[in-house]
């Protein structure tokens, strides 16, 4: 971890979507905090569907129902994974925060002053990936800070 001065809160910025690889990613970022002393930010971010890509505006996207409450969602999905991730006992210091932005953007702001930012891989891998591109890539590539990608245990 880059020194850091005194008055300076150190803490590395997870990010969660409640995937599998993310929930690896919140564990390692955890066990790294309890290691180095930081806090971890758990960052979800959410946004609503773009309706003109769907075909235009005042096109319902189908399958989402009116009432559909998308931070209510994301606000579930980071609390479980704190759960699911933070032993009993813990000292690690872990905050839940939940973004209204594309999740690199949100990531990238959330990691601003981070010490170190943790992210899944879902791995679509070869050629897929290189056309959509990730959202690991992106931060690879742009983020204020080192970045660690974790695989999902499962995937290992």
């Amino acid at each position: 971890m880059p020194p850091q001065k005194d008055n300076q809160r150190r803490r590395i910025v997870a990010g969660v979507d409640g995937s599998p690889s993310s929930l690896s990613a919140l564990r390692w970022a955890i066990r790294q905090a309890g290691l180095t002393g930081t806090s971890v930010d758990a960052v979800i971010a959410w946004h609503y569907p773009d309706l003109a890509a769907a075909g235009g505006y005042g096109i319902a996207v189908a399958g989402i129902e009116p009432s559909y409450d998308f931070r209510q969602i994301a606000e579930k999905t980071v609390t479980d994974a704190i759960s699911s991730a933070l032993s009993p006992g813990s000292d690690v210091r872990v905050r839940a925060q939940v973004i209204e932005d594309n999740p690199v953007r949100a990531l990238l702001d959330a990691s601003a002053d981070a010490d170190l930012l943790v992210v899944g891989s879902r791995g679509h891998g070869g050629f897929t990936e290189a056309l959509l591109g990730s959202v690991s890539q992106h931060l690879v590539q742009h983020a204020p800070c080192p970045v660690v990608i974790i695989r999902s245990e499962e995937a290992a």
